[in-house]
C-alpha cells in the first residue's frame, strides 16, 4: 500500500509523527512545501519513500500572473499532477493525509474528490480544517 502525505512550515512536527508510526517498508510520496531552502530539515522517512520540497521562493503564482507563488499553491499543484498520473485505478487503496495549510489542502481534497473520485472520508486532514475526512 502506498501513501500519500503532504505538509507545509507549519505542519513538520505533524508530519514527523506521522513518519515515524509508517513501517519501515512503506511507500509513497511526501510533499513538502516551504517557503525557502532555509526551512529545508533533515526528514526522517522509510527508505521507500519519496521526498519532495516544495520551495516557494522560487516558484511562480499563477501562470502568466508574474506573481509570486502563494501558501498552498505549491503544494496543490505537485500533488494534483501526481494525483492525475499516479491514482488511476479504481481500486487504488493509498493512504493519503494532507497536513498543510488549509488553502492548498483544500484545493487538493476537491481535485482528489472531483477528479480522482477518492471519498472524502478516505482523505486525512486536521479536524479543524472542517473538510469531511476520516478521522
Amino acid at each position: 500500500m502506498q501513501h500519500l502525505i503532504t505538509a507545509d512550515e507549519s505542519s513538520l512536527a505533524d508530519l514527523e509523527a506521522l513518519l515515524a508510526t509508517l513501517p519501515i517498508c512503506s511507500t509513497g510520496r511526501v510533499f513538502i512545501e516551504i517557503p525557502d531552502a532555509s526551512w529545508q530539515a533533515p526528514i526522517t522517512a522509510p527508505a521507500r519513500m519519496t521526498l519532495t520540497w516544495l520551495d516557494r521562493s522560487v516558484r511562480s503564482g499563477e501562470a502568466g500572473s508574474g506573481r509570486a507563488c502563494a501558501p498552498g499553491q505549491a503544494l496543490a499543484r505537485a500533488v494534483t499532477a501526481w494525483a492525475d498520473e499516479m491514482l488511476c485505478a479504481e481500486d487504488d487503496a493509498t493512504r493519503i493525509h494532507l497536513l498543510g495549510g488549509f488553502l492548498g489542502t483544500a484545493d487538493i481534497v476537491d481535485h482528489l474528490t472531483a477528479r480522482n473520485g477518492i471519498p472524502a472520508d478516505a482523505i486525512h486532514t486536521p479536524e479543524q480544517y472542517g473538510l469531511a475526512t476520516a478521522r
